[in-house]
């Protein structure tokens, strides 16, 4: 049985108007609103060759027809438009997103709040691990009399810092001089790298007078960058949920939730979406915690290198068109925000 042109033009129409009306499709709704130029007779056993085509579902307790996984994917794949973007949608992400570029962690959880409240699907974003970032430089600046920040930055635009309790004198000229000293050390050399040098003994021979306050600081820079090296995982929206029919059954809902709160094995799923756009839908998806679900995800880039992946999930009965040009418009401004910028950061 051939999928001719009329045939996916009927398709075509079920599968729009279920995403928007979430209600299944009959013959006469298809005839009333949408000029097909045949008859509802005619309709109905297309409709019937789709179902036994495996493109369309019949509920039991319903006359119309639903989309399957199997429609989906054609239509995500010949059938969907381009979705344009809205300038004032454009004018939201570009500013969310200029807003916070000094870290790169707090733009992705933007971006993953923008997301969210762009699509009213559940979003979110991940920094995957970076044992092949390089780091580019050190700065440590003093709070006061006892306290001092370690402040890391890797090339990726990827910061971390922490707080450490000095228990020796300091001056802010001797922390600026082991600062810079770190830097030129280190610069240029992966994080995993730097973890693998016995870096306080390298240290003190540099700088041997300032050895005790070494000792204080380079305990931390180690733990620094040892949870540099951890994958970030951010969601946010999980309650729009709530909003689909298809979770209007409570235990539904908590199944999806509990999904969720999976975060190790979730971040699993994710860690093999790195190229480009991917969607995955219903039982294209490996793993069974998001079987029910459709999966979109895009990577972000900084310099020509992936760094993370971004995107949404939710029921199958989304809007496709749109959510895959709203994602893929963040993580082209992600992209370009932190290759013009450099994370607003300067080198050392």
């Amino acid at each position: 049985m051939d999928l001719n042109e009329r045939k996916l033009r009927i398709l075509q129409a079920i599968i729009s108007d279920f995403i928007y009306s979430a209600e299944p499709v009959g013959s006469r709704t298809l005839s009333k609103k949408y000029d097909m130029g045949i008859s509802p007779a005619t309709i109905r056993n297309e409709m019937s060759d789709l179902e036994e085509m495996g493109f369309l579902t019949h509920p039991h307790t319903s006359a119309g027809r639903v989309p399957s996984d199997k429609a989906y994917r054609l239509y995500v794949n010949n059938l969907m438009k381009r979705y344009e973007i809205t300038d004032e949608e454009k004018k939201k992400i570009s500013e969310k997103l200029t807003a916070n570029t000094l870290e790169l962690e707090k733009t992705i959880k933007h971006a993953a709040s923008l997301l969210s409240e762009l699509t009213s699907l559940t979003s979110f974003a991940m920094t995957p691990k970076a044992e092949e970032d390089k780091l580019k430089y050190i700065k440590l600046m003093p709070v006061d009399k006892g306290t001092v920040i370690l402040m890391i930055v890797a090339e990726s635009g990827k910061v971390s810092n922490r707080a450490l309790k000095i228990a020796v004198p300091y001056t802010e000229e001797g922390l600026e001089l082991i600062a810079k000293t770190m830097t030129y050390n280190y610069h240029g050399k992966t994080l995993n790298e730097v973890l693998t040098l016995d870096i306080i003994k390298s240290f003190e021979s540099d700088i041997e007078a300032m050895s005790k306050l070494a000792k204080d600081i380079m305990p931390n820079f180690i733990r620094t960058l040892e949870g540099m090296l951890d994958v970030n995982l951010y969601m946010d929206g999980l309650t729009n949920i709530f909003s689909f029919p298809e979770y209007n059954d409570i235990d539904k809902a908590k199944v999806f939730l509990e999904m969720l709160d999976k975060k190790d094995r979730f971040r699993n799923i994710l860690i093999n979406r790195d190229k480009g756009v991917i969607i995955t839908i219903g039982d294209e998806n490996s793993d069974d915690i998001v079987r029910d679900c459709s999966l979109i995800t895009a990577t972000y880039h900084i310099d020509g290198k992936s760094v993370g992946t971004i995107g949404v999930i939710g029921p199958t009965r989304m809007k496709y068109d749109e959510v895959t040009s709203i994602i893929e418009y963040i993580t082209d401004n992600i992209s370009k925000t932190f290759a013009l910028t450099g994370g607003n950061e300067e080198d050392e």
